[in-house]
């Protein structure tokens, strides 16, 4: 049994910072790609940052400059720390990990910006 799950979302002030975790447990094998994405009411699910490998980051360019993403292999964990945040950036944000045969969701958390 396989469990991904989400932590660290809420209720922001626009300048704010918050920081997700995602941690996989279970036989989930080696994670090879960890990724944040999010999904705003009306619009189209969207990477936000991803880490293909253990060097390798892309971002959004929306979030450039603002959000990280870093993993940690032990704890098969993926983090994404969001700073200067914008209302904008209101969404359920999802991480996604990937090995060689499975591709796994979170349930997605919850990210509200608002003053």
């Amino acid at each position: 049994q396989v469990q991904v799950v989400e932590s660290g979302g809420g209720l922001v002030q626009p300048g704010g910072s918050l920081r997700l975790s995602c941690a996989a447990s279970g036989s989930i094998g080696r994670i090879y790609a960890m990724g944040w994405y999010r999904q705003a009411p009306g619009k189209q699910r969207e990477m936000v940052a991803s880490m293909p490998n253990d060097a390798s980051t892309n971002y959004a360019d929306s979030v450039k400059g603002r959000f990280t993403i870093s993993r940690d292999n032990a704890k098969n964990t993926v983090y994404l720390q969001m700073n200067s945040l914008k209302p904008e950036d209101t969404a359920v944000y999802y991480c996604k990990l990937n090995s060689l045969w499975n591709l796994y969701w979170g349930r997605g958390i919850q990210v509200t910006v608002s003053s």
